[in-house]
């Protein structure tokens, strides 16, 4: 393995070990100054704790599992579920939300991410509409 797919891995590692201990301090250690989210829309350290801040609000026993880690150079491709969630259903009926997350690291900071979650979604439904049907939900009321 690669020096640079080391240091990604575990970058990598290391935001999801924040999320999970609530270090919004080592963020600043994890992503770039620059860093862009596509899934918030927003630039910068300081957009990610506010985030983080009101997901850990809203569900404070909220937990990334990373299911898996796949690293080509400075990519990184994450499988994961959310657990703890303050409205899961008890003894686990209902699947564990799960996310898909690319990010690009650079100089050992993670620089900009994509995403995809099943967070919000009722069972079953799916997280991208139907194929065909890209149009948008204002497109499609009329």
């Amino acid at each position: 393995m690669t020096d640079d797919v080391q240091e990604a891995r575990a970058v990598g590692l290391r935001m999801y070990e924040a999320f999970n201990g609530r270090d919004l301090a080592g963020l600043r250690t994890i992503l770039a100054p620059d860093f862009v989210s596509h899934p918030l829309r927003t630039t910068g350290v300081g957009a990610v704790a506010d985030a983080w801040s009101r997901m850990f609000a809203a569900h404070p026993g909220i937990q990334v599992v990373v299911e898996d880690m796949l690293v080509d150079h400075d990519r990184v491709a994450v499988r994961s579920v959310l657990r703890g969630l303050s409205d899961s259903v008890p003894g686990g009926a209902d699947p564990a939300p799960a996310m898909m997350e690319i990010f690009r690291v650079r100089h050992g900071l993670i620089a900009e991410l994509w995403g995809l979650s099943s967070f919000g979604r009722p069972a079953g439904k799916a997280a991208l509409p139907a194929a065909g049907d890209l149009r948008g939900p204002a497109s499609r009321q009329a």
